[in-house]
């Protein structure tokens, strides 16, 4: 993942009110929520909520997918996977190996 789009998928999840939102969804799960149950539960005016919706969708944290007349916001798991793998990829490589090593061992 390029340091970018991290950048900016941090500066998205950097608000509060958009942190609760992808949090709520994450709990979802991979069928996400009606965009109706996220306004009412998190109880953010419908504007607020459409607008940080965009702004997550445009990080390609969530997408959104149409069931009718219900609009439901779900989490790109595998665009969250890649943060997480971006951020521990390269955890404590300019370790020397001894310290890795009996760190490892303390872990156990």
């Amino acid at each position: 993942m390029e340091i970018e789009t991290t950048a900016k998928i941090f500066k998205e999840l950097g608000h509060p009110t958009r942190l609760k939102i992808f949090k709520r969804l994450v709990k979802a799960g991979f069928e996400g929520l009606p965009v109706g149950s996220l306004q009412e539960e998190l109880t953010i005016p419908g504007s607020t909520l459409s607008h940080h919706i965009s702004n997550l969708a445009s990080a390609g944290l969530i997408q959104q997918r149409r069931e009718g007349r219900t609009l439901y916001c779900v989490v790109e798991y595998a665009r969250l996977l890649a943060v997480i793998s971006f951020l521990q990829d390269e955890c404590c490589i300019d370790m020397p190996a001894s310290l890795q090593d009996n760190q490892q061992n303390n872990e156990k």
